[in-house]
């Protein structure tokens, strides 16, 4: 169960910067707790994206990592989008660049590119689809059945989505640092302490295959938003979570009667982690570090965004 905590020092003051500039707060469900409580609305990528383009504010500030950033501007064009820190990047989506996807696709003449939504601008604009992984198997099933798909970068992520699509994928050999460290042998520990948790494990995993294998009803492959919705509904009072920790803060806080544990206490993106109330609040006042995609750029990348917030 989780305990009240004390609201930051800098909170009132980031909500008063927010009304002042006309500005809504985004924050991915793995930031630090602090950011998440302060934000008009905490989600997965796709819901952000969702907010991104639906938003009347002027100003977006996303607390998040740079990525996120590129595609709430993206959409949002007419926007002033920022970002507490600039060097919030992404290792996944540093895997791979618009050159190597440019010639991966010439080696493939014909096919269709899914790609996770945790890439550069560049690489979107080199893509037919964008997709979460919440929306993945969707976005797969409405390419016609007789295109090859190149996905990417998300290996993990690819093969989860290969096995509940059934369709063949080609699949870049990319992944998130965190999510990758995630091995087989934290989840068999952790359901060994805790036989009568439900197990929540997001695709990016690199233990989300041996997972697969599991038929005890007990363990479920979510994305972050998935993990919320599934803890509401579930009648079990326990889970075990094997993604970035900082969704137990997000868990915790919509889902106060039930526990939530994580599989391990090294699943901690430092980049996620780089986002202080600090920042915000300087960010905010000051409008700083702002995002702006180039024209030719997102005017490319627009359409596969467009494509992944209208599967849903």
């Amino acid at each position: 169960m989780s305990t009240a905590t004390a609201v930051h020092p800098l909170h009132e003051e980031i909500r008063e910067l927010a009304k002042e500039r006309n500005a809504v707060i985004l924050a991915h469900n793995y930031q630090v707790a602090d950011v998440q409580d302060v934000a008009d609305y905490v989600g997965d990528s796709l819901g952000l994206a969702r907010e991104a383009a639906a938003t009347d504010a002027d100003v977006i500030m996303f607390c998040g990592v740079h990525f996120m950033a590129e595609t709430s501007s993206i959409l949002s064009p007419e926007k002033t989008v920022l970002i507490p820190d600039l060097d919030a990047g992404c290792s996944l989506a540093d895997s791979i660049t618009a050159d190597q996807l440019r010639a991966w696709k010439a080696e493939h003449p014909g096919a269709v590119v899914v790609s996770y939504v945790n890439t550069t601008a560049e690489v979107k604009a080199e893509s037919d689809y964008c997709c979460t992984s919440g929306n993945a198997k969707a976005v797969i099933e409405a390419v016609p059945a007789d295109k090859e798909i190149l996905f990417l970068p998300d290996q993990f992520l690819g093969l989860w989505a290969e096995r509940v699509t059934g369709r063949p994928l080609i699949r870049w050999l990319g992944e998130c640092h965190v999510h990758a460290a995630m091995h087989p042998d934290d989840i068999d520990v952790a359901r060994a302490a805790h036989p009568d948790a439900e197990l929540l494990v997001h695709p990016e995993c690199g233990c989300a295959s041996k997972c697969m294998a599991f038929n005890d009803g007990k363990t479920h492959i979510l994305s972050t938003e998935g993990m919320v919705h599934f803890a509401r509904r579930s009648p079990a009072e326990r889970f075990l979570v094997a993604t970035e920790n900082g969704i137990l803060h997000r868990l915790h806080k919509d889902v106060p009667e039930k526990r939530f544990e994580a599989v391990s206490e090294k699943n901690i993106c430092k980049y996620m982690k780089m986002i202080t109330m600090e920042k915000l609040r300087d960010g905010l006042r000051d409008l700083k570090f702002e995002v702006r995609v180039p024209d030719e750029i997102a005017d490319k990348a627009r359409l596969s965004i467009e494509r992944m917030v209208a599967i849903g």
